[in-house]
């Protein structure tokens, strides 16, 4: 028997850690709305400056330059700010609708197997009894016994 730490396939890569540092995605998010937010700058200051700019071709184009610098340091953080909050929301969703997918194949399982609901019976009946103080012991020992009887019933 190997009492060696290491897997049968070679030593594993560790866990990578979780960090707050922003995904890979949210950043490509964040730099597609930069240069949408830098192109529309620049597009509307074109528009504004086109008839200036057919006898003063370079102060245009340094102009649009300039914008264009400007429009990347003014939106930077906003876009970067907006991906992230994005991204967080779309992972939220995600995982909602996963938990819902989740919980509608355990319910559709429970109900084609009488253990398995007996137990998840089991455990709401838990849940509600945890989440609600009995007012009296009468109440309490009533939820626990119906919970008895019902658990014992499906082995006799």
């Amino acid at each position: 028997m190997n009492t060696n730490t290491e897997s049968v396939l070679g030593t594993l890569p560790a866990m990578p850690a979780v960090n707050t540092a922003p995904r890979s995605s949210s950043k490509t998010l964040a730099n597609l709305l930069l240069a949408a937010g830098v192109a529309a700058w620049v597009v509307g200051v074109d528009q504004m400056i086109d008839s200036w700019a057919e006898s003063h071709a370079v102060a245009a184009w340094l102009a649009l330059w300039a914008v264009a610098v400007l429009a990347i340091v003014v939106l930077r953080g906003l876009t970067r700010h907006l991906a992230q909050n994005l991204m967080n929301g779309l992972d939220a969703w995600s995982a909602h609708v996963a938990r819902c997918r989740a919980e509608e194949r355990l319910l559709l399982l429970a109900k084609s197997d009488p253990r398995l609901m007996s137990d998840l019976q089991v455990a709401m009946d838990r849940a509600s009894v945890d989440n609600v103080p009995a007012q009296n012991l009468e109440t309490l020992t009533t939820c626990c016994a119906g919970r008895l009887v019902r658990d014992r019933l499906y082995y006799i």
